[in-house]
């Protein structure tokens, strides 16, 4: 899988994240893809929430975050698995996932892209 592909294989044919092809990417359900978004179950269940600009806005976020750790973490599924679970040092300990949750996303970009130049977590 190439690194957008992730992205690409999410989008629906009118340019929105779907929520079901997301999660089947992911290997989870819509409820627990709103509740890592820190989302309602309807917003990733109602055709009108998740075409929200906010809806879609936390899911590319979190698409984005997923693909730019898929080289080294080897799978959507373990890019996943490191964003709901691998506490940052940098944060205080608080996974990607809380971050994004946060509005932090920014901060995650910034940890990331130094990981990349090979600097320290």
């Amino acid at each position: 899988m190439s690194e957008s592909t992730l992205l690409a294989a999410a989008f629906d044919p009118s340019g929105l994240i779907a929520a079901d092809r997301l999660s089947d990417l992911l290997h989870i359900t819509r409820i627990e893809l709103a509740v890592t978004l820190g989302l309602s179950r309807d917003a990733t269940s109602k055709t009108a929430r998740i075409s929200r600009p906010a809806t879609q806005a936390q899911l590319r976020d979190m698409v984005e975050i997923l693909n730019r750790a898929r080289p080294w973490a080897g799978s959507p599924q373990q890019a996943f698995a490191w964003y709901r679970s691998q506490p940052l040092p940098s944060f205080g300990d608080q996974t990607a996932e809380d971050l994004v949750r946060e509005g932090r996303v920014d901060a995650v970009r910034r940890y990331l892209d130094r990981i990349a130049v090979g600097g320290y977590a």
